[in-house]
C-alpha cells in the first residue's frame, strides 16, 4: 500500500477567498499530521492564488513530516524553492486559466529546460518529482532527465468509469512498473477520492498518492483530522 501525501491548498483557497488571516494551511498540516498524513504537499503557483509564499516558509519550519513543494518551472519559484530547500519538488505544468492541473509536463518539448532545472535542485539536495502522464514514453524521458521519482497524473482514470477506467488503470500499472524498473520511486495524485483510490493505493510499486480536494470536501463535514484518517485507512491499509 502507498504513503499519503495530503494536499492542504484548498484550505489557503477558502483563506484566500475572502482576504482574511483563517483558515491557516499551517494549522490545518497540524491537523493533517494527527490523522497519520505521511507528507503534506502545496503548491505555490505564480498568481498565489492559494499558498503564498508566508506558507511555505512557516511549514518548511514547523512541519515534523516531509514537505512537497509543487511549483512551475520558472526562475521565481525556482529560486524560492531553492532558499527555502523543501523535502522535495514536484515540476507541474501551470496556466493561469485553469481551475487546477489539467495534465502532465510536456517532458519532450521542454526536455532541456526541466533537465537544467532538474539539475538545479538536485544538485542543492532537493529531489525532484516530474508530473507526468501514465506512458512507457514518459517514463523513459523522466529517467533520462535525471528526476528521483515521477507523480503519475491520474486525472483521466478518476473521470472515466467502467471497462473505460480499468483500461486506464491498467495503463497506470504498466507505467508503474516501468518506472519502477528505471529506478523512479512512483508517486500519484489528481482527482483520487474515496471511492475510486484503492486500485491506485494497490498497484505494486506505487509509494505515495497526493491528494487535496476529496480530502478538504470531506473535512468540511467531519473535521480535517478524520477526513485524513479515513483516506490513510483506504491508501494504507
Amino acid at each position: 500500500m502507498a504513503n499519503l501525501g495530503v494536499n492542504i491548498d484548498h484550505v489557503a483557497t477558502l483563506r484566500q477567498a475572502r482576504g482574511t488571516l483563517y483558515p491557516d494551511p499551517v494549522d490545518a498540516a497540524v491537523l493533517a499530521q494527527l490523522g497519520g498524513a505521511d507528507q503534506i504537499t502545496v503548491h505555490l503557483r505564480e498568481d498565489r492564488r492559494h499558498i503564498c509564499d508566508r506558507d511555505v516558509r512557516v511549514l518548511r519550519q514547523f512541519l515534523q513530516i516531509p514537505l512537497n513543494l509543487e511549483m512551475a518551472n520558472t526562475p521565481e519559484i525556482v529560486g524560492i524553492a531553492l532558499e527555502v530547500k523543501p523535502d522535495m519538488v514536484t515540476l507541474v505544468p501551470e496556466k493561469r486559466e485553469e481551475r487546477t492541473t489539467e495534465g502532465g509536463l510536456a517532458l519532450r518539448a521542454q526536455f532541456e529546460s526541466l533537465h537544467s532545472t532538474v539539475l538545479k535542485l538536485q544538485e542543492a539536495a532537493i529531489p525532484v518529482s516530474l508530473f507526468v502522464e501514465p506512458s512507457l514514453e514518459d517514463m523513459e524521458l523522466s529517467a533520462r532527465m535525471g528526476a528521483r521519482m515521477v507523480e503519475l497524473h491520474t486525472g483521466k482514470y478518476a473521470e472515466l468509469a467502467g471497462d473505460a477506467q480499468k483500461r486506464e488503470l491498467e495503463r497506470i500499472e504498466k507505467a508503474t512498473a516501468a518506472a519502477n524498473n528505471l529506478g523512479l520511486i512512483v508517486h500519484a495524485g489528481h482527482g483520487l477520492h474515496y471511492r475510486n483510490v484503492r486500485p491506485i493505493a494497490q498497484i505494486p510499486f506505487m509509494h505515495d498518492l497526493n491528494i487535496g480536494h476529496s480530502i478538504i470536501a470531506r473535512a468540511v463535514l467531519v473535521g480535517l483530522e478524520r477526513a485524513v484518517r479515513e483516506m490513510r485507512d483506504l491508501v494504507c491499509k
